[in-house]
């Protein structure tokens, strides 16, 4: 007879990592589903989408940022960002000052892709956690929380 296994909660639905993973499943799933028409996986999304933040704010976006902005591995930062590039969606150019860094632009066909990937990836969202009601600001807190706290400095 093999050893019982025993579980800290009594049941998946009293586990917030296996209900996260669940989740997250489902809405990369939904994502997925409105991307797929622009040619965008969601990784290439939210690298566009942080760099177009970080645009607003900065002229000179460099991958590190990007991939700090999205707590992002750099060297998967950096694949997608080629990726990216043999897209026509972003440029790089060198760094005025830092040899070693290249400067990330949005191209007009990155900045329309980015435009309409936000509009489909916003209206799924809100589809997506409608249920939540009321209680999205306190959702989206939590989950804010969550993500400042375990953050790797």
């Amino acid at each position: 007879m093999s050893k019982e296994i025993e579980f800290q909660f009594k049941s998946p639905n009293d586990s917030p990592g296996y209900l996260l993973g669940q989740l997250t499943m489902l809405w990369q799933r939904k994502l997925k589903t409105v991307l797929d028409p622009l040619d965008l996986t969601q990784t290439q999304f939210v690298l566009l989408a942080a760099l177009g933040w970080l645009s607003k704010k900065n002229n000179t976006v460099t991958q590190v940022d990007i991939a700090n902005q999205s707590n992002a591995d750099r060297m998967m930062v950096s694949k997608v960002l080629r990726t990216l590039e043999k897209k026509n969606f972003i440029s790089r150019q060198e760094h005025q000052t830092d040899t070693r860094a290249k400067v990330i632009k949005l191209t007009n066909a990155g900045a329309n892709v980015l435009q309409t990937a936000l509009t489909v990836v916003e209206n799924a969202d809100k589809d997506f956690f409608s249920v939540l009601g009321n209680n999205l600001s306190l959702f989206n807190q939590n989950m804010f929380n969550v993500i400042e706290q375990n953050k790797e400095n």
